[in-house]
């Protein structure tokens, strides 16, 4: 079981860092580097030789290789993770009977993302086609953290779960499904060249409302207003975890994880409007929002899992 849960942890590194990197394909422009797929430019290995005898390429071997390598991460590494997850998840049904399924659902989320990977380039990279990707690579990020967490299922003396009631389940579900929603949104507005359509904050140029008319500044201020609501919800679900701290230590120090990232998340929203940085802003912008997503999934699964106590023995 430790060995699963390591390798599980080492697929859960390996798929922040492809989104983070993710990030940084789409902040550099590098998103049709490789405009086929799964190959790229007709070849498995774009070399710089092999590359400049085509003469049609109008990028950089820099861009090509960070589009090139995100998804040889996806498909070399993250991929055959998973596979090897699941295969070894059925000798280990006995000890926790729902990790298979978990894992069966994590290998299919990773073959939707290939075929939405595939679709996102042949369709030229537009925002939704992008917004979409990142959402189940996100949700197939919170199937990974459940595997990990569930193989610490137990039954018996020295185990326990956190009780945080049928109302603070449904504020936890409520909360991810506002923030899945806000980081796709981001992602929307990024791709779409939103993220400077209002040069000041809070506000958006001025004390009034903004004038929707463009589409720009509409798309900008559907980010801000999902990530209001995000800020709102996650500030009732620290309150909640507060107030039930004895019952469900775990929980209520994953909701006070969650509370800073927020503010930080919040922060760095601020900086990429007032910095007018493309590159890095928006690529910790996004990393801190998938950081924030995990966390606040990690949250939400408390509950389903049983945990070894202080003191118990087993």
């Amino acid at each position: 079981m430790r060995g699963f849960r390591r390798l599980a942890g080492a697929t859960i590194a390996a798929t922040f860092i492809l989104i983070v990197l993710g990030a940084v394909v789409r902040s550099t422009g590098s998103g049709l580097a490789c405009p086929d797929w799964p190959r790229c430019y007709g070849l498995w290995l774009p070399t710089p030789d092999s590359l400049t005898g085509l003469g049609t390429v109008y990028y950089t071997y820099g861009q090509v290789m960070l589009e090139w390598t995100h998804r040889l991460i996806a498909g070399v590494i993250v991929g055959p993770l998973v596979l090897w997850l699941t295969l070894w998840s059925f000798k280990l049904r006995r000890g926790v009977g729902a990790l298979p399924f978990t894992m069966i659902v994590a290998l299919v989320l990773v073959l939707v993302q290939a075929a939405l990977g595939g679709v996102t380039v042949l369709r030229g990279n537009i925002p939704w086609s992008v917004a979409i990707h990142l959402s189940v690579a996100l949700a197939f990020l919170a199937v990974l953290i459940f595997a990990f967490m569930s193989c610490e299922r137990h039954s018996g003396i020295g185990w326990s779960s956190d009780h945080v009631g049928a109302g603070g389940l449904f504020l936890a579900a409520t909360t991810l499904f506002i923030v899945l929603v806000t980081v796709a949104s981001g992602a929307i507005t990024a791709k779409s060249g939103a993220s400077y359509a209002c040069g000041s904050w809070p506000l958006c140029d001025g004390p009034r409302w903004p004038d929707l008319s463009d589409w720009l500044v509409r798309i900008h201020m559907g980010h801000r207003v999902f990530a209001l609501s995000a800020v709102a919800f996650i500030t009732l679900l620290y309150i909640r975890g507060s107030k039930i701290r004895r019952a469900a230590p775990r929980f209520h120090r994953d909701t006070r994880t969650v509370f800073l990232l927020v503010v930080i998340e919040v922060g760095l929203g601020a900086m990429v409007v007032f910095t007018e940085v493309p590159l890095w802003g928006a690529v910790i912008h996004q990393a801190f929002g998938a950081l924030l997503f995990a966390a606040l999934a990690t949250a939400f699964l408390r509950p389903f899992v049983k945990q070894r106590t202080r003191f118990g023995n087993d």
